[in-house]
């Protein structure tokens, strides 16, 4: 009998994620002679770790795909979309958005789909680079005037005593009609297509077990939420693991596309990759 071979798993410390790869790690699902490995790092290391192709399976940006494609496929699983909500811009007191442009922002990384849909809405903005749980303490202290907070703070923010200047969620629906894609899984190409798709079932079964038996879950998922409460939690995963996270759609894959060439209109994103040849293991496409 062949021994399992085991795949590093690199995503983000938060529940949405923890909810997904739940199953994978507990070993509530069969995943043959696969063996998951986690590791948990911030989305900002996640991408630099993609860039050497360290693991097997990571959590990306989508802003920072288009440096690791030459690396990795796309799954057509896994995705944090935000449906009419996103990233948001918030400030320590209340200022216009036109304001706002000429001040420093605190951003969680210049390879996060927060800091793309930030410049696609407000032009060459300055900014320092803050890990992501720190930019809302950050700006309420007033060390920053202005920061784009991800994760659960897009639901704690209103007790926090910020201002909301932008959803940028909402800024690209309004703009596009699609939702904004923020992160996604890749897979490592050397891999073989034929043991991609195999990994990818793996993750889609680990998302459609997770979503039936939701509770086991979110109990799993509360653990990295930094002390959020149980509703909180439940909200927070609901907005960013949905049937979206099992399928893109095609209106998803539309969306990552347009996300990336908007990019390149502004040069963000390399001019060279064709967008409309990505791959999307398992979509069927």
């Amino acid at each position: 009998m062949s021994h399992a071979q085991s795949y590093r798993v690199g995503h983000s410390p938060d529940p949405d994620d923890a909810f997904m790869f739940h199953a994978m790690t507990t070993g509530a699902i069969d995943t043959g002679a696969r063996n998951y490995e986690h590791v948990l790092l911030d989305i900002e290391t996640l991408n630099k770790h993609a860039m050497k192709g360290d693991y097997e399976v990571s959590a990306v940006s989508i802003h920072s795909f288009p440096d690791i494609s030459d690396k990795y496929h796309l799954m057509n699983c896994g995705a944090s979309m935000g449906e009419g909500y996103g990233p948001m811009i918030i400030s320590s007191k209340e200022i216009s958005l036109d304001d706002a442009k000429n001040l420093v922002f605190a951003i969680p990384g210049v390879g996060t789909s927060a800091y793309l849909a930030l410049r696609l809405a407000m032009g060459d903005v300055k900014f320092e680079v803050v890990p992501f749980d720190e930019i809302m303490p950050a700006v309420q202290r007033g060390d920053y005037d202005v920061g784009v907070i991800i994760h659960e703070g897009q639901l704690t923010w209103k007790n926090e005593g910020v201002n909301l200047i932008l959803d940028l969620g909402i800024w690209w629906n309004e703009k596009t009609g699609l939702p904004l894609p923020l992160g996604g899984n890749v897979v490592r190409k050397d891999l073989g297509m034929e043991m991609c798709r195999l990994i990818t079932d793996d993750v889609k079964n680990s998302i459609e077990h997770s979503l039936k038996n939701p509770d086991e879950a979110l109990k799993f998922a509360k653990k990295w939420g930094r002390g959020i409460d149980d509703s909180t939690n439940k909200e927070f995963v609901g907005m960013y693991v949905n049937s979206r996270t099992l399928d893109y759609g095609d209106d998803g894959r539309d969306a990552i596309r347009l996300f990336l060439k908007e990019g390149q209109a502004i040069g963000m994103i390399r001019s060279d990759l064709d967008v409309d040849s990505i791959v999307f293991v398992g979509s069927g496409e």
